[in-house]
C-alpha cells in the first residue's frame, strides 16, 4: 500500500520584519515633516516679530528695516534691475568669482594636503610656512589683491582662493595621515608603487575628510568674493551691499544678504546631494534631520 504523503506546508510569510521596516520609514517621514514644519514656524515667527517690532516702533525701521521692505527691495531689483545691471547678472558675477576661487582653492588644498600627508620630508620643510600663512587674517589680504589685480574678478577670485585653501588643505592632510596602515601595507605586498598607493588607497580613504571641508569652504569662497566686491568692484552682490550702505538703505543691505543666503543654501544642497550619491555605501545617520 503506497504511503500517503502529507501536503507540503505553505511557507509562512514573515510580516514582522516588513512591518518594522514600514514603521521605521513612517516614523522617519513624520520626523522630517515635523522638522520642516518647525523650521518654517521659527522663520515665520522671527519675521513676524521683526515686522511687528518695526511697525510699532520697538526698533527703528530706518536702521533695522523690516521684512516687507526687504521683500519690496528684492522685487524691485528683480523687476527693474539694479544700477549696475540686472539682478541675475550681479548674482552670476558673484557666483562666477566664488566658484572659480573655490575650485582653485580646493584643487590646490587637496593636492598639497595629500602631498604633505604622504611625504614627511616635504611636510617638515613646508609645514611651518603653511602655519604662518594660516595665522595671517586672510580678509586683510583683499585690499592687497585689489592693488595687485585691479577691480576685475581676479582680485575676488584670489580672495576666495586664500579662504578656501586652508580648510581643505588641513582636512586633506589629516585624511592622508589617518589612512589605515594595514591597507597601505597590503597594497605594497600586492606590488603597488607609491603612486598607485596614493591614488588607489590614500585618496579614496581621504575623500570623506575632503568632502567635510567642501561644505564649509564654499561659504568661505562666497565670503571672499563678497568682501572683495565690497572693497572695490564694478559688479556683484558685494557692490550692491556697498551701494545700499552708502545711501543708508538698510533694506537693500538685508536684501543682498538674503539673496546671498539663498544662493549659499542652494549650493549646500547640491553638495549634500553629490556627497550622498558618492557615499551610498555609508550607513545613514539615524539622527540626521535632513
Amino acid at each position: 500500500m503506497p504511503l500517503e504523503t502529507a501536503p507540503a506546508a505553505a511557507p509562512v510569510r514573515d510580516t514582522s520584519a516588513a512591518a518594522r521596516t514600514e514603521a521605521r520609514e513612517r516614523a522617519a517621514r513624520h520626523r522630517r515633516i515635523g522638522v520642516h514644519a518647525a523650521r518654517a514656524a521659527v522663520l515665520a515667527g522671527v519675521l513676524g516679530l521683526w515686522e511687528a517690532a518695526a511697525r510699532t516702533g520697538v526698533v527703528d525701521p530706518f536702521n533695522f528695516s523690516m521684512p516687507s521692505r526687504i521683500w519690496d527691495q528684492i522685487w524691485q531689483w528683480v523687476a527693474h534691475g539694479t544700477a549696475q545691471g540686472s539682478l541675475g547678472e550681479q548674482i552670476g558675477y558673484t557666483l562666477y568669482e566664488a566658484l572659480l576661487g573655490w575650485v582653485v582653492g580646493v584643487v590646490a588644498g587637496v593636492v598639497l594636503g595629500i602631498a604633505l600627508g604622504r611625504i614627511r620630508f616635504l611636510a617638515d620643510v613646508l609645514g611651518p610656512y603653511v602655519k604662518v600663512l594660516n595665522a595671517i587674517p586672510r580678509i586683510v589680504l583683499a585690499p592687497i589683491f585689489l592693488i595687485w589685480f585691479g577691480l576685475g574678478p581676479a582680485s575676488k577670485v584670489a580672495s576666495a582662493v586664500v579662504l578656501v585653501f586652508f580648510p581643505v588643505f588641513f582636512n586633506a592632510f589629516q585624511g592622508a595621515r589617518e589612512v589605515d596602515r594595514n591597507l597601505v601595507a597590503n597594497a605594497r605586498i600586492l606590488g603597488a608603487r607609491n603612486r598607485q598607493v596614493t591614488l588607489q588607497v590614500v585618496v579614496p580613504a581621504a575623500t570623506s575628510w575632503i568632502f567635510t571641508s567642501l561644505h564649509v569652504s564654499f561659504g568661505f569662497a562666497l565670503i571672499g568674493a563678497i568682501v572683495g566686491e565690497y572693497i572695490g568692484a564694478t559688479k556683484g552682490l558685494g557692490l550692491l551691499v556697498a551701494a545700499a550702505q552708502g545711501t543708508f538703505n538698510a533694506a537693500g543691505v538685508y536684501a543682498a544678504m538674503t539673496i546671498l543666503a539663498v544662493v549659499a543654501l542652494l549650493t549646500e544642497g547640491l553638495l549634500t546631494l553629490a556627497e550622498r550619491k558618492l557615499f551610498r555605501w555609508k550607513p545613514a545617520d539615524a539622527g540626521d534631520g535632513r
